[in-house]
């Protein structure tokens, strides 16, 4: 069978987004889940899959239902009696957001729970993505469970691409969390770091700095760096992309997420990686004009087009 489908890796949480007044909107989205929204609307012809483990309680339903509406299925993921999803609240100041968690007893912290079927939901996947924050979330035997399953898909074919996403209050000391990000890049073919964020965890000086320092591990670099150019190498030749300037942002929530898919969906139909970071700053720059993580479809479609 031709490996054709599109699987990613982590946590979807219950996300609510400050409305008017005391309303709050409830949705569902989490780093790993918004890049494959944006992935699955730019790559339709391609079955997708978020790979993860799910509680049985109403909300968790709500959450396989709604990722089934949308045509995303949960292949062999675990559905753990008695777990619950985890929650996160955003509050706003002007486009920038805040985030509060609640998320210590998430069903997704068992996604690599039963072995034989994660390395199940990532058969015949042409791509594979996970984040830092999968990492995080996961006990270090979890975690080389998790890299096993992913080495062996790659090993079978799949492309295997990986975000960083460093979030210290995850992790118990910032040695571990380079110890764990340095061994899922390792198996990677596509790294896609945030360099505020490395510059935090490992002190890269400029993302040239960045891109160097990962060149040592795999061939293809995307360092995003908000409103500045994107750097992208590849096999050690790098560039700068601008990125999409938007004057008045509306909520910045899951832009690097969305670049993500952007990015991915364009890799994997052909594009080179420029054309590919073109398209991806047009995808995060309409992200940033609508409110929560995930864009309508129609919207991610037209800017990916455009």
């Amino acid at each position: 069978m031709t490996a054709n489908g599109i699987a990613s890796i982590g946590e979807c949480m219950i996300e609510l987004s400050g409305q008017t007044g005391d309303s709050w909107r409830m949705g569902f989205a989490g780093d790993t889940f918004n890049t494959l929204w944006a992935l699955h609307a730019l790559s339709p012809e391609r079955p997708a899959t978020y790979v993860s483990a799910f509680g049985d309680d109403p909300f968790s339903h709500d959450q396989i239902a709604f990722f089934g509406r949308n045509g995303i299925g949960i292949g062999n993921s675990p559905v753990i009696a008695g777990a619950r999803p985890g929650l996160y609240a955003i509050t706003l100041t002007g486009a920038e957001r805040a985030f509060t968690y609640w998320r210590s007893d998430a069903a997704a912290r068992q996604l690599a729970s039963d072995p034989a079927a994660l390395a199940k939901s990532l058969e015949n996947q042409a791509l594979v993505y996970f984040s830092g924050i999968t990492l995080a979330i996961l006990d270090e035997v979890a975690r080389k469970t998790l890299l096993a399953a992913i080495v062996e898909a790659r090993a079978a074919g799949s492309l295997i691409a990986f975000d960083p996403n460093y979030r210290p209050r995850l992790w118990q000391s910032s040695e571990a969390a380079q110890a764990a990000i340095l061994e899922a890049l390792a198996v990677a073919d596509i790294a896609l770091p945030t360099f505020p964020d490395e510059q935090m965890l490992f002190g890269d000086p400029t993302p040239q700095a960045t891109v160097e320092r990962l060149g040592k591990l795999t061939g293809e670099i995307v360092v995003k760096n908000g409103e500045q150019p994107a750097l992208i190498a590849l096999n050690g030749v790098s560039q700068s992309v601008d990125a999409v300037h938007v004057a008045a942002p509306v909520d910045t929530t899951g832009a690097g997420d969305s670049f993500n898919g952007g990015y991915l969906a364009a890799r994997i139909a052909g594009h080179a990686p420029d054309a590919a970071a073109h398209r991806a700053h047009k995808v995060a720059a309409a992200v940033v004009q609508v409110r929560g993580a995930l864009a309508p479809f129609e919207t991610l479609r037209a800017a990916f087009d455009s």
